[in-house]
């Protein structure tokens, strides 16, 4: 029974603190309100927020609510219903029962992607790790999608390079409605007389080298001398490139590795 009852308690804490969470967070597009004036039943309410931040309510129509917090928007309805004529005094009380604006979407390639919520302040890295970071498949860059003002942007955020500086200007707010992509990570093939031919991660700075151990090296009749790196130009063609064993690659090169004629 004790159990039981400090489940219950701990539970109504959670839902008390989402509650209050949500109460300081502006409305915005999809959220689920239920809406209540004291004294007057009739017009209670549960409504959704519409893309244009309105509400429809009764006896006043449309309400913009988009960007306002909950306490703004009750005196907002409350002072509409009282200019209007319609109460002397109305106290206007609204819960969130669905937070679906205040929430960002990650995609691509983290451990856990869908859509986690920015109750408070959250950063880029901060809802990186609530989708479990970045998965085996992640390249070290991310997209990051922002709407502001009307305007939608889109940033590049180097990782690895933001970690391993410690320069964490590119550690961006997020708001609700903002999308993080993760690339996946760049790769080159290599074929031919090599222990594994395929396809592989390419690391930052690699080289033909460093591209023939990660295919197991040379095999028997394997030679490093006359290797070919097959690279697509800006038109799309693709030329042979003869290559030297510091060359460094590029996103999608084919190393071809020949066969030893001696």
């Amino acid at each position: 029974m004790k159990r039981l009852l400090h489940w219950m308690m701990a539970t109504l804490l959670v839902l008390t603190a989402a509650v209050a969470g949500a109460a300081d967070l502006p409305l915005g597009p999809g959220d689920v309100l239920k809406l209540s004036v004291y004294g007057s039943p009739d017009l209670a309410l549960e409504t959704r927020v519409s893309e244009a931040g309105e509400i429809t309510f009764p006896l006043i129509g449309t309400v913009a609510v988009g960007g306002l917090p909950v306490a703004a928007a009750e005196k907002k309805i409350g002072g509409l219903l009282e200019s209007g004529g319609f109460l002397r005094r109305a106290q206007v009380n609204i819960i969130v029962t669905v937070v679906q604006s205040a929430q960002v979407s990650v995609l691509g390639q983290v451990n856990r992607p869908g859509r986690y919520p920015i109750e408070g302040k959250r950063s880029l890295m901060d809802v990186l790790a609530m989708a479990g970071g970045i998965g085996g498949e992640g390249g070290d860059t991310i997209s990051l999608i922002r709407k502001r003002d009307g305007v939608t942007t889109k940033s590049v955020v180097d990782v690895i390079q933001m970690i391993r500086s410690g320069e964490l200007s590119q550690d961006y707010d997020l708001a609700g409605n903002d999308v993080i992509y993760v690339e996946r990570a760049p790769r080159f093939y290599i074929y031919g007389e090599v222990q594994r031919p395929g396809m592989f991660r390419l690391e930052r700075a690699m080289t033909v080298v460093q591209a023939l151990s990660a295919g197991g090296g040379l095999s028997q009749r394997g030679t490093e001398r006359g290797m070919i790196i097959k690279r697509r130009d800006a038109q799309g063609k693709v030329q042979a490139i003869d290559a030297k064993q510091d060359d460094l690659l590029q996103i999608d090169d084919v190393v071809f590795v020949k066969e030893s004629w001696f």
